[in-house]
């Protein structure tokens, strides 16, 4: 469900016409609508009520200052995987003491950070990672409240760059190895075991894997038990994927049902990490079109935004929907949607049917509001494109385009040269 729709054939996000938008703040551009992402955290919230739990929304999929606040608004807190990410959080304003730092890679500057910043709790994938966590408290004399990330080999079914959960990916610790890392954490008095975490990957489209990892964890949780060990927080991590074309992925009512039958009598709080499902169908990107050719009998049609602004395509051959913004009775072309980067990986779409367009026209790439802007960058020099809000008859430029000068702001060239 979202909140993008068509009106005489032009294209709205609530009641905003995107042509008006796209007018005043130029192309390319993304776009969000509070309405939807205010709906999506809702029923996300709605589907777990009735248990203690906490949502603590992925803040890699979409770090807008803007849009975290509004999920602290409603009461969210933040799953985070760096220092910067922790600063953006307190920055919006959510209470450290619902903020997460999960991430397979912390350094010793950001562990102090958020100790010094009262987190919730740090999700430990290693036990290099938990013998500086000990020595960072010791040093600054405080607890630090810790749970372990456990990896409970459970194949996601999703892409291989996007699965976390297996054996051969880079996050969390075997079960073997998480009941000595726990052993020895409860023996440190610089460190409070509260916890326990997985999350086995991103844009999972079935409930049956998430209940195969729930299933490994209540059996690691009961060997901790035996051992005298208790835990009072189980993440379960996110990964609940979104339609982008054909998927039909668990509505969070379905997934939340779900986890909670398996999981039955607990005194646990929930800890959920959803990212893509809240943010991913509430933004678009809106790109013009700057011409079209053909070449050897192939179609192209090149637009202003590229690779450096949504990298989903050409890093994951990721399906996104395309739509004119104003619909147009013309026929309909099959063309390879490319950018102006350099490079013959940049492109938005391959091989599709859409609407005939001619330059100038407006574009519409759906599903764009995770992982859009907090992967984009500079690459060619090309300043980042801004991001603005919808609420209800109103919009708001949330982040602003980039300037030349914002590109070499940080620069210095040498006296020696």
């Amino acid at each position: 469900m979202h909140h993008f729709h068509y009106h005489n054939n032009c294209m709205y996000c609530e009641d905003v016409p995107v042509p008006e938008i796209a007018q005043k703040t130029g192309t390319p551009f993304y776009l969000y609508s509070h309405a939807t992402l205010r709906h999506h955290f809702l029923v996300f919230q709605k589907a777990f009520e009735g248990i203690p739990h906490l949502i603590c929304f992925s803040v890699k999929a979409n770090s807008n200052l803007a849009v975290l606040r509004l999920f602290g608004n409603l009461g969210g807190g933040l799953d985070i995987v760096s220092g910067g990410e922790l600063f953006r959080g307190l920055k919006a304003g959510i209470p450290p003491e619902k903020i997460v730092f999960s991430g397979v890679g912390k350094r010793r500057d950001e562990i102090v950070y958020a100790l010094k910043s009262g987190i919730l709790m740090f999700n430990v994938e290693s036990h290099q990672e938990l013998e500086l966590i000990d020595r960072c408290a010791a040093r600054l004399n405080k607890k630090a409240p810790i749970s372990l990330r456990v990896n409970p080999d459970v194949d996601p079914g999703t892409h291989p760059y996007i699965s976390t959960g297996l054996k051969t990916n880079k996050f969390g610790l075997s079960e073997a190895e998480a009941i000595e890392a726990y052993r020895w954490a409860g023996g440190r008095p610089h460190l409070n075991v509260i916890g326990i975490s997985c999350h086995i990957g991103s844009q999972l489209t079935e409930v049956d894997p998430f209940l195969d990892a729930l299933r490994h964890v209540k059996d690691l949780i009961a060997v901790l038990n035996a051992s005298g060990i208790s835990v009072t927080y189980l993440d379960l991590g996110g990964g609940l994927g979104i339609t982008y074309d054909q998927e039909s992925p668990p509505l969070p009512s379905e997934y939340g049902k779900a986890i909670l039958e398996t999981l039955g009598d607990s005194a646990f709080t929930l800890i959920l990490e959803p990212g893509r499902v809240i943010v991913g169908n509430a933004g678009i990107l809106v790109t013009r079109v700057l011409y079209t050719k053909k070449s050897e009998g192939k179609d192209f049609v090149i637009v202003d935004s590229a690779m450096n602004d949504l990298v989903r395509p050409s890093l994951y051959g990721a399906y996104h929907a395309i739509e004119p913004v104003i619909k147009d009775p013309s026929g309909t072309i099959r063309a390879d949607i490319v950018g102006p980067i350099c490079e013959s990986g940049d492109f938005l779409a391959r091989d599709r049917k859409i609407p005939e367009v001619q330059p100038g026209d407006l574009l519409a790439i759906m599903s764009a509001g995770a992982y859009g802007f907090t992967m984009s960058s500079n690459y060619n020099s090309r300043p980042r494109i801004p991001e603005v809000m919808v609420k209800g008859n109103q919009f708001y430029i949330i982040r602003r385009r980039e300037s030349h000068q914002d590109l070499i702001a940080g620069e210095s060239i040498p006296d020696f040269l």
